[in-house]
C-alpha cells in the first residue's frame, strides 16, 4: 500500500504540474475568450482538487496499473489517452448539449488536451511505478 500510495502522489505531482501551467499560462486567454460569462471570475478550489483526486485514482486504475501488469509503456500511454478522451468528452460534449452558449470552439482543444494530458501522465506514473517496483509483489 505505501508503493501505491507514493505512486498516486508521484502522478499527481505530474499531473498537477502540467495541468496548471496549461490552464494558468499556455491556454489561459483561450479559455477565456472561449467561456465568457460562462468563466467564473474565481476558481473553486474544493471541485478542482476533488475531481484531480478522483480522476488521478482513474488514471491509475483504467492505465498505469494495467500498463504495468503487462510491462507496457506503450499499453499505458494508449489506455491513458483513451480514458482521457472519454472523460473530457464527458464533459464537453455533455456541456455542449445542455449548457447554453457552451463554446463550441472549445470542445476539439479540450478533448485534444485531455487525450494528451492523460496519456503523458500515465506515461509518467508508468515510470514511476517501474522506479517504485508497483506490480512487483503487490
Amino acid at each position: 500500500m505505501p508503493r501505491l500510495l507514493s505512486l498516486y502522489l508521484l502522478t499527481a505531482l505530474v499531473f498537477f504540474a502540467i495541468d496548471l501551467l496549461w490552464l494558468g499560462v499556455v491556454a489561459v486567454g483561450f479559455y477565456r475568450r472561449q467561456m465568457g460569462d460562462l468563466m467564473r471570475p474565481d476558481v473553486r478550489w474544493d471541485a478542482a482538487f476533488t475531481f484531480y483526486a478522483i480522476y488521478l485514482v482513474g488514471i491509475l486504475v483504467f492505465a498505469v496499473l494495467p500498463g504495468l501488469e503487462a510491462e507496457s509503456l506503450g499499453r499505458t500511454v494508449a489506455l491513458g489517452a483513451f480514458f482521457g478522451f472519454v472523460a473530457y468528452a464527458t464533459f464537453d460534449l455533455t456541456a455542449l448539449a445542455v449548457i447554453r452558449g457552451f463554446p463550441g470552439g472549445m470542445v476539439a482543444v479540450d478533448l485534444i488536451w485531455g487525450t494528451v494530458l492523460t496519456g503523458t501522465v500515465a506515461a509518467a506514473g508508468y515510470g514511476f511505478g517501474r522506479w517504485l517496483g508497483v506490480g512487483v509483489g503487490t
